[in-house]
C-alpha cells in the first residue's frame, strides 16, 4: 500500500519572471509524491510568474519598514512551509529574520547574516576570498585608487553593493574613471580580468555543507542575466564552486560562485550571490535537482545528491507572454 502523500506549501518572495523554477520545483514534487502548493509575492500583478502559482500575494516594496511584517503574516495565515528568496536585496531581511518564522514552523531557505553581508560588499567578497586563499581579482576603494599617482588601466567599476550587473564600467582611462566614479553610487574599482565568465551553483543544503558545483558558460547575457549557456563540467572550475561555499561557512540551500577563466586558465571567482541564480534551471534540467533535494532534506527524507549532471547542456532562453487583464498599469 502506497504511502499518504505529504503536502507542502512553498512561498517564493519577489517572484518577478522566476517561471522556469517554479516549473522545476513542481515536476521535483511529483517524482517527490508531494502534494505542492506554490504561493508567490510580489508588489505587482505585472510580475509574470505570480500568475504561475497557486496563490498569489501582493506585498509593500522591501524598503517598506512593514515588509516583514506583512510577509510573517502571509506566511502564518497560509501557514507556509518554505520561504524562498529570489532577489539580493531580499537577502538580508529574511536571514536576520529567520528565527522569528522558524518559531511557527516556516523554514526560510537563507544563509547566516554573515554570509550575506560577505556577498554583498565587494571589499568584503575580496576580503574574505584571500583570506581563504581563493584567486579574485584585487579589489580597491574609490578612495583609494584616487589616490594613485600612476594607474594601471584597464579597471573594472562597479557598485560595492551591487546587483545584477547594474553599474559596471570597463574603465580605459583617467576621465573616465573622474566621471563614472561620480555616476556610480559607492564605486569600488578592480584588477581587470579578461576570461570567459562561468556561473556554478552550488548545493549546500541545510547543513551548509557544498555537495554539487555545476559549473555553466556564459554565452550570451540579456539585462543582467545569462540567456544562453551550457554545462561545463570541469572538475577544477567544480572544485573552486565548493571551496568558496566551504569558506562562506554557513550556508543555506544554493549559492552561485561567478568566475573568470583565463586564456592560461585561471580561475579567478568575481562574485558570490547566496541565492538561486537566474540560470539555475540549466544546471537542474542537466540533473542536479535542487528543488528535489531540498524537499526531500525538509521532508526529513533521505536523498543522493551527486554530481552526475550532463556535461554539455545548453540552454537556449527566449521570450513568452503571459496575456490577461491583471488590474495594474
Amino acid at each position: 500500500m502506497a504511502s499518504p502523500r505529504k503536502s507542502l506549501r512553498v512561498l517564493f518572495g519577489c517572484v518577478g519572471r522566476r517561471v522556469e523554477l517554479l516549473q522545476a520545483f513542481r515536476r521535483a514534487a511529483d517524482r517527490l509524491r508531494i502534494d505542492l502548493t506554490l504561493h508567490g509575492s510580489d508588489i505587482t500583478m505585472l510580475a509574470p510568474a505570480m500568475h504561475h502559482v497557486d496563490k498569489r500575494h501582493i506585498l509593500p516594496r522591501l524598503s517598506d519598514p512593514s515588509y516583514i511584517a506583512k510577509l510573517l503574516n502571509v506566511a502564518r495565515r497560509n501557514r507556509i512551509d518554505m520561504i524562498i528568496p529570489t532577489i539580493d536585496f531580499e537577502l538580508d531581511l529574511l536571514s536576520q529574520s529567520r528565527e522569528t518564522f522558524a518559531q511557527f514552523g516556516c523554514r526560510v531557505v537563507v544563509s547566516s547574516p554573515a554570509v550575506i553581508d560577505i556577498c554583498s560588499d565587494k571589499v568584503l567578497t575580496f576580503n574574505a576570498l584571500k583570506k581563504n586563499k581563493i584567486d579574485t581579482p584585487a579589489t580597491w576603494t574609490f578612495d583609494e585608487i584616487m589616490q594613485r599617482k600612476r594607474h594601471r588601466f584597464p579597471y573594472h567599476m562597479k557598485p560595492r553593493a551591487g546587483s545584477a550587473g547594474k553599474g559596471n564600467y570597463r574603465i580605459e582611462i583617467a576621465d573616465e574613471l573622474r566621471v563614472l566614479g561620480r555616476r556610480v553610487e559607492n564605486p569600488i574599482l578592480q584588477e581587470f580580468v579578461d576570461g570567459v565568465e562561468h556561473t556554478m551553483d552550488v548545493y549546500t543544503g541545510f547543513d551548509g555543507v557544498p555537495r554539487c558545483a555545476v559549473p555553466r558558460k556564459r554565452l550570451e547575457v540579456r539585462t543582467g542575466e545569462v540567456s544562453k549557456a551550457i554545462v561545463v563540467k570541469d572538475r577544477r572550475v567544480m572544485d573552486v564552486g565548493l571551496a568558496v561555499a566551504r569558506a562562506l561557512g554557513e550556508c543555506c540551500g544554493v549559492v552561485t560562485v561567478q568566475c573568470m577563466i583565463t586564456k592560461r586558465g585561471r580561475i579567478r571567482v568575481i562574485e558570490m550571490n547566496p541565492r538561486f541564480g537566474g540560470g539555475v534551471p540549466l544546471a537542474i534540467h542537466a540533473g542536479a535537482d535542487f528543488p528535489r533535494w531540498l524537499m526531500a532534506e525538509h521532508l526529513g527524507r533521505r536523498v543522493k545528491i551527486g554530481e552526475s549532471f550532463r556535461d554539455g547542456l545548453t540552454m537556449l532562453r527566449y521570450d513568452q507572454s503571459v496575456m490577461g487583464r491583471f488590474g495594474d498599469g
